[in-house]
């Protein structure tokens, strides 16, 4: 018997789709922050609001109109229970990474849709809706940022000569493992912000550094680490090999995203 062929998608069609989702997700965000929203706690005890349903069903609803022959693994219908069996090549999304800092009325939260081939990251779309600001990376194209001036290319940046821009969790500011894991390090600025945004930073030559040293869910970074990689920097486990997709329960271990450090 024959198997049946998977329809093949131009990587140039299934980054242009993400970057438009992404960028129609973050305006229903940014609409239902100024109308107001009420907050809800998840099982696992995160937050979830409406701005993070809504997001969701539209990015969903539009990966699966136009190429659906990729599944689609989504945080908040991995949370209701809502399983698919995903194959070598999937979509990853977070529809609103960093719930707590958009709850809290702060700014860095984003907007993040990936796609995995073969357990790699090959292209993806981060929106930060309070920054009117979408990046993109993926199909031959480099790493770039899209915003009021325009569409231009990012570059992680070189070690500045005063010492890195480090940047860690809010949720994890305290955590006495950062300390442990900079030390020896020259390091001129440690920032404490929510979200993909960080990596954003690194691969945009703002920060240097973003070492994660707590739990994090694939959705949290496919995205992001296709952009950072395009732009000339590295998302890997502490012992160097790059970080992976596909994994059980869909888990992260712990990662050190560096540009040219």
């Amino acid at each position: 018997m024959n198997t049946p062929s998977i329809p093949a998608y131009e990587d140039g069609f299934l980054l242009d789709l993400a970057l438009r989702l992404a960028s129609e997700a973050a305006e229903l965000i940014r609409a239902i922050r100024v109308r107001g929203f009420a907050t809800q706690v998840k099982t696992d005890s995160s937050p979830v609001t409406e701005a993070d349903h809504a997001a969701e069903a539209h990015i969903l609803e539009g990966l699966r109109q136009h190429a659906p022959a990729i599944p689609v693994v989504a945080e908040e219908e991995m949370a209701a229970g809502i399983r698919f069996d995903t194959g070598s090549e999937f979509w990853l999304v977070d529809p609103l990474d960093g719930t707590r800092e958009f709850a809290a009325g702060r700014d860095d939260f984003t907007v993040n849709i990936g796609l995995v081939r073969n357990g790699r990251p090959v292209l993806g779309a981060v929106a930060l809706p309070a920054y009117h600001q979408l990046y993109g990376a993926g199909a031959g194209r480099g790493a770039f940022r899209t915003d009021a001036h325009g569409t231009q290319a990012i570059h992680v940046r070189p070690t500045p000569a005063q010492g890195l821009t480090v940047l860690a969790s809010r949720h994890y500011a305290n955590d006495p493992r950062l300390q442990e894991f900079l030390g020896g390090q020259r390091i001129a600025h440690l920032g404490n912000i929510g979200s993909a945004a960080k990596f954003i930073r690194v691969a945009e030559g703002v920060a240097d550094l973003y070492p994660r040293l707590g739990t994090t869910m694939e959705w949290d970074t496919a995205a992001p680490q296709a952009i950072v990689e395009a732009a000339g920097g590295t998302v890997t486990t502490p012992d160097g090999q790059p970080l992976g997709y596909g994994k059980p329960e869909w888990r992260n271990p712990h990662f050190v995203c560096r540009g040219a450090v």
